[in-house]
């Protein structure tokens, strides 16, 4: 069973790997003939493109990564008396290499900035082998900073970074463990890489697979990596998978972000496929130093992608605006610092702070048949494991970024849902709306008849046709739970800012299967969701 939901997940690349190029990050080759061309150590200009250069950089232990250089026009404001700029250090995203940055880094340079991009370890023509923001990419870093000082106009008191996804990640690792970096702004990037992979202690499979089919091409895969992604899928020795991701979370090493005092920029997606809005809020709150969160709807590096082609793009605009306050002393952003857009209307929010986004919280009672109002007493309802009950989260890569672009998350007909297969509670209609701002959380009862399993928590906007739109959801597995035994589960979905519209009803549905996940519920079991008088069912909400 377990062989063929690693074959079901790894089937899915084929499908979502044309998206991922398209939104992920607009893979640019780097020209061959050019990167052959640039040695390692003094930079090489390009011809025709003025402020452009390729330059080789020798890592600590002597891997090469390819680089571009991009430096001011002559003349450009911003230098101090020795003629030093700002450096801003970019690296790129997973699969993807330094010419990703061509249109950002030029337009930087412009304004005032040295900038180097620069393909991490494994990928392209850098060499070594990839290390998925592990102790090798972090000194990677710093070679470059070093790199850049020593050989470019930079000034050594005015160093940021700027990244995408694995750039994004990267960046806040460089916070952590070089304290020259006085800024970064983290684009899609992650705090808890262990969450990414295995939140509610679930395997995100499809998620894996895909980022395990762009590096594919262009990546070279490290052993520990290849164990890593196999221990994963076969659902094989996770203690180790996790303490993995767990060096490699900028989350564990945050108390070295405040002390350093580096000022972060944080920029994501609510419907991010790889790292989950809530991660991003948890670290943001708690950060010491000067932040900001900016949250928007979109799939992973979704938003990012048309700032990657020149064009305008708010999270690139903040990006610079952010370096301009804390590398070049600009006046400070009269915005609040936790700027919302709020799904589906694209209305946006602005707050003092994460607390202040949800002003209340209702408990609504998952009834026997209903959502919210009075508890119903004792209730049992009963689904079939591993079955597809017909709610799902969407496709990684894709379903966010519908969302994003149409206002189409993923959508269901609520009175078509395979009943065998999914608990449905659904609300009465609320005549003046509902504004979701947070994560909702779900606690029940359940009743397994095998001692592991899933269940995946959905949350729908249902309008008078029955008509369900994904509010947010969340899995929840479990293990050696004794079967027949009653037990308390918690499921926190993932946080979200969304506008139910005056006349709809919520829909709660509950089930054990979803392609994003790897679940561990035997096909033919069942789990059994139960509340009793001594433990009631309710969903949390935050509401503003």
């Amino acid at each position: 069973m377990e062989r063929s939901r690693r074959s079901s997940a790894q089937r899915t690349v084929s499908v979502v790997l044309a998206a991922a190029v398209a939104l992920g990050a607009g893979a640019v080759a780097r020209p061959a003939a050019a990167a052959a061309a640039a040695p390692a150590g003094p930079v090489q200009s390009a011809q025709g493109v003025a402020g452009f250069r390729l330059a080789d950089i020798p890592a600590k232990d002597g891997v090469v990564l390819k680089a571009d250089v991009f430096t001011p026009p002559p003349g450009t404001p911003g230098a101090d008396p020795q003629g030093r700029y700002p450096l801003v250090v970019q690296p790129a995203s997973w699969g993807q290499n330094d010419l990703e940055y061509v249109a950002q880094g030029h337009a930087l340079a412009e304004a005032g900035y040295v900038v180097v991009t620069y393909t991490v370890r494994g990928f392209w023509a850098s060499g070594g082998e990839v290390d998925v923001a592990g102790p090798k990419d972090v000194a990677d870093i710093s070679a470059v900073i070093d790199w850049a000082l020593a050989r470019t106009p930079a000034d050594p008191q005015r160093v940021g970074m700027v990244g995408l996804s694995l750039g994004g990640g990267l960046t806040l690792l460089g916070a952590a463990f070089d304290p020259r970096i006085r800024a970064v702004a983290s684009l899609s990037g992650w705090a808890d890489l262990t969450d990414s992979l295995y939140s509610g202690q679930t395997r995100h499979l499809q998620a894996a697979a895909v980022l395990a089919g762009i590096q594919a091409p262009t990546g070279r895969r490290s052993p520990e990596f290849a164990r890593v992604l196999d221990d994963l899928f076969d659902n094989r020795d996770l203690p180790d998978v996790v303490r993995w991701a767990d060096t490699r979370s900028p989350a564990r090493y945050l108390d070295r972000i405040n002390a350093n005092g580096t000022a972060v920029l944080l920029a994501n997606a609510w419907g991010d496929s790889f790292f989950n809005p809530g991660q991003i809020i948890d670290f943001y709150q708690r950060l010491t130093v000067p932040k900001r969160l900016e949250l928007r709807p979109g799939d992973h590096a979704s938003q990012e992608f048309t700032g990657l082609l020149g064009l305008p793009n708010a999270a690139w605009d903040s990006a610079r605006s952010w370096l301009d306050q804390y590398l070049k002393g600009a006046p400070a952003d009269q915005r609040r610092p936790v700027d919302l857009e709020v799904r589906p209307t694209g209305r946006h929010e602005s707050h003092p702070d994460w607390q202040s986004v949800a002003t209340r919280t209702d408990h609504l009672a998952v009834g026997a048949d209903t959502l919210g109002g009075e508890a119903a007493g004792e209730w049992r309802t009963t689904v079939l494991g591993d079955l597809p009950s017909g709610a799902n989260a969407g496709v990684t890569l894709l379903s966010g970024a519908l969302d994003q672009n149409l206002h189409r998350p993923p959508t269901v007909v609520v009175p078509l849902l395979a009943r065998p297969a999914a608990a449905v509670r659904q609300s009465q209609p609320y005549p003046q709306g509902l504004a979701v701002r947070g994560a909702a959380r779900l606690h029940t009862s359940v009743t397994a008849s095998s001692p592991d399993g899933t269940a995946v928590a959905y949350l729908y906007d249902v309008d008078a046709l029955g008509v369900g739109r994904l509010i947010s959801h969340g899995p929840q597995s479990w293990t050696g739970r004794t079967p027949g035994r009653p037990f308390p589960l918690d499921v926190t979905l993932f946080a979200t800012a969304y506008d139910v519209p005056a006349g709809h009803r919520l829909a709660l549905v509950l089930g054990t299967r979803d392609a994003l996940y790897g679940g561990t519920t035997p096909l033919g079991s069942t789990v059994t969701f139960t509340s009793t008088a001594a433990d009631p069912s309710d969903l949390t909400l935050p509401l503003r």
